[in-house]
């Protein structure tokens, strides 16, 4: 290690945030984007490995635009990195959850006039060799809410990155927790937090430890009842960005019991199954219908890859097809009979009704006249009224002291 355990470099403004046009990327760079950048330009300056850079989770490219434009200005130089445009593209690897963080560092690209990497595609946690992760040298992420994902992440750059790896992970001083350091401490032998800045810091993970147990895909076995009809074994499997890892969410297992009241429902040969989660309601709809065949599709990219795992642990992944997507726009206008929702209320640490009211909207260019979307969300946001005014007349079918559940018809 080229510092002691413990010791970090003395961590400066640095080029790559005092040389860079941040104009055009929208949304602007936050205080915990600079802190890392500037982090990881003193470890460069210092002599880490400058090739070999992987970074987890950048919401719009203000992380892996100015390292790469500074590859690029440098390409050809004496002693630089790449010797051509094309090596600094392929110098710097992107891995993002969710979808919509893939196309607005594409989109941020353009307006900075960058070519922007190919997005690499979530791996496995059985895969050899995954593209993302083997042989990096530095690895730069916001530290997730969840300490599965973290975990998961962790456990993949200590499985299949260089020995010298240098992770560094940066958060929000109030979003940060001892419980981060400990999950990055199962893994390596170094982890460090660094000086606070704009109430934000960046926790160190070096050193790969050997051995550490497979983090394996998380599983778990539930009964759902439905009065009148019987139970149901339903097995959840999760990684660790799924929304509610492998819990049968409360508000989900009302919209179930609901919907398998509801006179008449299925009534359509596939139902899509939009932001499918953990897939809990695709494997559940597969299981008591065996001629019914579900699209489950969702933003992030764990949530796809715990959908399939948890339609292949139920025996109905002939009849559950995945797609990642982003709010349905892959689907034609008017091409669907019946779709089921759970929106999100969060957008980050804030609650944030905008993105549920954005994919009723989407929910109700995609239904045909005469479907019907069910939809279970928390009372107090009152989603009855956008429902009513995107798609038609709403019905509510179920409530409890938490959950509402509602089907509504498209006029």
């Amino acid at each position: 290690m080229p510092f002691p355990a413990g010791q970090t470099p003395d961590v400066q403004p640095s080029e790559l945030t005092q040389n860079f046009d941040f104009t055009p990327i929208s949304p602007p760079p936050e205080a915990v984007d600079l802190l890392l950048l500037d982090t990881a330009a003193a470890w460069w300056a210092d002599g880490h490995p400058r090739e070999g850079v992987l970074i987890l989770d950048d919401r719009s490219g203000a992380l892996t635009l100015p390292i790469l434009h500074s590859l690029i200005a440098d390409a050809g130089k004496p002693g630089a990195v790449c010797a051509k445009v094309e090596d600094a593209v392929s110098a710097v690897r992107v891995l993002a959850d969710e979808l919509g963080a893939e196309r607005a560092l594409q989109g941020n690209a353009r307006r900075a006039d960058l070519p922007a990497p190919v997005p690499q595609e979530l791996p496995s946690l059985t895969e050899e060799a995954p593209d993302a992760f083997t042989g990096v040298h530095t690895v730069l992420m916001h530290l997730p809410r969840s300490l599965e994902t973290l975990n998961d992440w962790a456990w993949l750059i200590r499985e299949h990155a260089a020995a010298d790896v240098v992770v560094l992970a940066v958060g929000r001083d109030k979003h940060m927790n001892h419980s981060m350091n400990q999950v990055l401490q199962k893994h390596f032998t170094d982890v460090s937090a660094g000086r606070g800045r704009s109430k934000s810091r960046v926790l160190t993970a070096r050193g790969p430890r050997d051995g550490v147990p497979t983090s394996a895909p998380r599983k778990n076995t539930h009964q759902v009842s439905i009065p009148g009809k019987g139970s149901t074994e339903l097995t959840l499997c999760s990684l660790g960005a799924t929304y509610g890892g492998t819990k049968l969410d409360p508000g989900t297992r009302l919209m179930l019991e609901a919907v398998e009241a509801h006179p008449g429902f299925p009534g359509a040969e596939y139902v899509i199954d939009f932001g499918s989660g953990n897939g809990t309601v695709s494997a559940f709809l597969t299981l008591r219908h065996p001629q019914l065949k579900v699209i489950a599709t969702d933003h992030s990219a764990s949530a796809v890859q715990s959908t399939q795992l948890t339609a292949e642990a139920n025996g109905v992944a002939d009849r559950i097809e995945t797609v990642r997507d982003d709010a349905l726009s892959r689907f034609e206008d008017a091409s669907a009979e019946v779709i089921l929702l759970n929106p999100p209320f969060h957008q980050g640490n804030a609650v944030d009704p905008g993105a549920a009211n954005r994919l009723i909207r989407a929910a109700a260019r995609v239904l045909a006249p005469g479907g019907r979307i069910y939809s279970v969300w928390n009372s107090h946001l009152k989603h009855r009224t956008v429902l009513t005014k995107e798609v038609g007349p709403t019905e509510q079918l179920a409530r409890d002291a938490r959950f509402t559940v509602t089907v509504s018809t498209k006029r």
